[in-house]
């Protein structure tokens, strides 16, 4: 028995798991229809997939959200795990599911996965024999990794840097990286049963004025943990910025940056896609507005060249959206889509060639660090602010970045902090920046930067 097997066997020795027949999952994965792989999707490269948000705690309101999104013409469907399973509290999840299915009230933000078990929620999977996404924000996702797979979700959200430092105040990141590395071995073993088991990075971060070099170099590093575990399929993200332009000029470079560098690490047979989020911060309240602000995303992602956009609603500034109005979303998007075609190609020379740099310079600093494995060196690289994710609440997070708009509603570098960026790539958005040194004026501009939408 091999290492990787004993940590298996030792994570699924849990007393809230149903027990857990390796043979019997692994014969499930070998004959599971290709069409629950979103791998084999990316494959086909027919369209855009469309993909919404949206998650209940029972597995009938699941149930009938997925027919919801099913009606309205979905690619991928989301599962959204629960706070407490993210935290791995699976007792609290287990109370609040009972309470939730006797009282038919939602006691849960998600969907508890463990307390449901693989051979329930497999049910579902196969009855849809669509591509389901894993959407959690879990720091250590062992044990719901092992269960979705099970269950037939063959798309794992997430990394050590994505989904620890945007949501995490002070869980230890050295840990992350190993929790990761346990995911990403687990994700290429099954791999090879049958169709590659995605991987996709959480661009977004923190959703608030992030640097573009920033999600990228985030995004390249996570992809490079992941393929260098033999990971074959790999999305990288981001979000809309706010601008046409920017949006434009990060996908033209994430898309070419992330090709490149799993090359030069030797990972040329990985495929590589791209994923975009529709505007992640505060929506508008007039739900015209929001409509238009959908709109224009779903535009800017077919301009971009995504293979997947995650939706939005216009319902987003009310609170939780219900499964019609997610439902509805979908069908908007895919009607725009559906009329996008013969898109151009558009970019910004100069702002592509200073973006490039920036993340470059970034990356180059990351792997000349001395540590002897890559994970090593990310985890320095943050200590020592290389990597500062702005509004992150993690303690080990320098949050000595500052970005602002320009006038034209770029997020540029205001303050660099300790990003190991040059002079000249630094000057480049900082003179686009007319602000004076007075905080309080800072301070107001920031508030008015993160309400743009509004």
């Amino acid at each position: 028995m091999d290492l990787l097997q004993r940590e298996r066997e030792a994570i699924l020795n849990n007393k809230y798991v149903e027990h857990y027949d390796f043979k019997e999952v692994e014969e499930f994965i070998k004959g599971a229809s290709k069409e629950l792989f979103i791998s084999h999707h990316f494959k086909q490269n027919k369209k855009m997939l469309v993909q919404p948000r949206g998650g209940f705690p029972t597995y009938e309101k699941v149930f009938k959200l997925y027919q919801e999104f099913k009606d309205a013409g979905v690619d991928v469907l989301p599962l959204t795990i629960d706070s407490n399973t993210r935290l791995n509290d699976y007792a609290t999840s287990q109370k609040m599911l009972r309470l939730s299915e006797e009282n038919d009230v939602d006691m849960l933000n998600g969907y508890p996965l463990i307390n449901h078990g693989y051979r329930t929620t497999r049910k579902m999977m196969e009855h849809y024999n669509t591509p389901i996404s894993l959407r959690h924000g879990t720091p250590d996702a062992r044990l719901l990794t092992e269960i979705a797979l099970a269950s037939g979700i063959f798309e794992i959200e997430g990394g050590p840097i994505t989904y620890l430092l945007p949501y995490s105040k002070n869980f230890p990141l050295d840990k992350a990286f190993i929790y990761w590395k346990y995911i990403e071995k687990v994700c290429a073993k099954l791999s090879t049963l049958n169709e590659p088991i995605n991987r996709e990075s959480f661009g977004p971060l923190s959703a608030t004025l992030q640097l573009p070099a920033i999600v990228i170099v985030i995004q390249i590093l996570e992809m490079l943990l992941s393929l260098e575990e033999g990971v074959k399929s790999f999305s990288v993200s981001f979000s809309q910025t706010g601008t046409l332009l920017q949006d434009i000029v990060m996908g033209n470079v994430i898309k070419k940056l992330s090709r490149e560098y799993a090359d030069r690490f030797g990972y040329k047979d990985a495929m590589v896609n791209l994923v975009y989020h529709q505007w992640m911060g505060a929506f508008p309240r007039d739900k015209s507005h929001a409509d238009s602000l959908i709109t224009m995303s779903t535009v800017i992602a077919k301009i971009v060249g995504a293979d997947k956009i995650i939706t939005k609603t216009r319902a987003e500034a009310y609170g939780i959206p219900t499964k019609e109005e997610n439902g509805e979303a979908v069908s908007k998007v895919q009607y725009t889509l559906k009329i996008l075609q013969g898109m151009p190609n558009v970019g910004d020379k100069e702002e592509e060639e200073n973006l490039t740099n920036q993340v470059r310079e970034i990356l180059e600093a990351v792997f000349n660090d001395p540590a002897d494995t890559l994970w090593r060196k990310i985890f320095n690289s943050i200590k020592k602010g290389y990597i500062d994710i702005p509004f992150s609440p993690h303690i080990i997070n320098a949050n000595k970045v500052i970005t602002v708009r320009d006038k034209d509603g770029h997020i540029r570098l205001y303050d660099k902090g300790n990003l190991p960026v040059s002079e000249k790539s630094f000057q480049f958005d900082r003179q686009k920046v007319k602000l004076s040194d007075d905080k309080n004026a800072l301070v107001t501009k920031i508030i008015q930067d993160i309400g743009i939408m509004q």
